[in-house]
């Protein structure tokens, strides 16, 4: 645009002065941005001799629960014990009604009379007889047939005095005793419930022994074989399952003060559930187990020897594919392809693809370019000792 125009068309002017401001702020708005290098976590491989724990989930019982049933038919007319306490061996805990069986003993002791008297009279015959069998005053028949009715006589009163020994049996089991010592539960029958010999197999009530608990817990076949195999092993690392310590972990997560020790195993597989039961034992001096808590059970079922750690958030998994981000001395990042072993608490072993020491970033979900550099930072993380299957 000459000069003429531009002092000739002031507009003009005022057009060419707002384009010329506008590209002058434009250019300036056109300066390269700095390249941001993210902060990426990492790992340095750890290494260490890692023991391998299985839990189970188990039930506990008493070292012994004794079922209480009668003995007797009748009505329960009392009851000695406090429930859910501690009862003694011996202490009488119910009474049965005994007039029943108290008139059988009257009739019993009549039948002993009855048949004792009848062997008095069979022995003086036999008395009189005798000496006029000798004198040929009666015969030999006379003889016989009072030395068989003697013996009769005599086998009756043993019958009458067993049919009594039987009915006092009966009525000694009209005062139900503790057979153990031990915590007794809540009575299933109260004062004047009828009770008899079967009772449709239900128990009156239940002692517990709980000085020493046990613990049933199942594991698999495929598991109990593995056991097996590491207990008949000639390797360093056998195992004595019977020396094995027994943890336990009750309800609250929270472990049990007491270790116990591996007790026995049934003697077949349930069919019905592929599994075998064991049970192991463990004291229970302060009465803080109860017969039928569920807990778990653990122990060392395994060793890895010089393993190779990292944390879960450092392996990424892509089907089958198990991956991790190795920090080069270039700071970026090389994918490798690793094979993992067990998982340790939070962590991974690796058994394939890493060495010792080598920088791994943990950057769990997030998406990360590695053709770029990083601004690696050192994470600290600790080692969890403790494996659980």
């Amino acid at each position: 645009m000459n000069t003429y125009m531009m002092k000739n068309n002031p507009l003009s002017f005022l057009s060419f002065s707002f384009l010329a401001a506008v590209m002058a702020i434009g250019c300036k708005e056109e300066k390269v941005a700095p390249v941001l290098i993210p902060d990426v976590n990492v790992v340095a491989a750890g290494q260490q001799t890692v023991p391998v724990y299985s839990e189970f989930v188990g039930q506990t019982l008493g070292i012994s629960d004794v079922n209480i049933r009668s003995k007797v038919d009748g009505y329960i007319m009392s009851m000695h014990f406090k429930e859910g306490q501690v009862v003694q061996k011996g202490q009488l805990l119910y009474v049965i009604d005994d007039r029943n069986i108290q008139a059988k003993i009257d009739a019993a002791e009549a039948r002993l009379a009855e048949a004792k008297t009848y062997l008095v009279k069979a022995k003086s015959d036999l008395d009189r007889v005798e000496p006029l069998t000798r004198m040929n005053a009666l015969s030999k028949r006379d003889l016989d047939a009072a030395v068989a009715t003697y013996n009769a006589s005599q086998n009756q009163v043993q019958a009458a005095e067993a049919a009594l020994r039987n009915t006092k049996i009966d009525l000694a089991y009209t005062r139900i005793t503790a057979p153990i010592t031990g915590i007794i539960g809540i009575s299933r029958l109260l004062v004047g419930d009828f009770v008899s010999q079967g009772n449709l197999g239900e128990a009156l009530n239940t002692i517990s022994a709980v000085g020493a608990m046990r613990v049933r817990f199942p594991v698999t076949e495929s598991e109990f074989l593995r056991f097996r195999r590491k207990a008949t092993s000639d390797s360093s690392d056998k195992v004595d399952w019977a020396k094995l310590p027994i943890e336990l972990l009750l309800s609250d997560n929270s472990a049990y003060y007491e270790t116990g020790r591996m007790d026995l195993a049934n003697r077949q597989i349930d069919p019905e559930t592929g599994s075998l039961l064991l049970q192991a034992v463990f004291e229970n001096k302060d009465g803080l187990l109860r017969p039928g808590q569920y807990v778990k059970v653990r122990f060392k079922t395994d060793e890895f020897k010089d393993a190779i750690m990292i944390p879960q958030q450092a392996v990424n998994q892509v089907q089958s594919v198990f991956q991790v981000f190795v920090i080069g001395d270039s700071s970026k990042l090389s994918p490798r392809i690793v094979t993992t072993g067990a998982r340790v608490g939070s962590n991974w072993i690796i058994t394939t693809g890493l060495k010792p020491g080598e920088k791994v970033a943990v950057i769990g979900s997030a998406a990360i370019n590695p053709k770029k550099p990083v601004n690696p930072v050192m994470m600290n993380w600790n080692y969890d000792s403790t494996s659980r299957n």
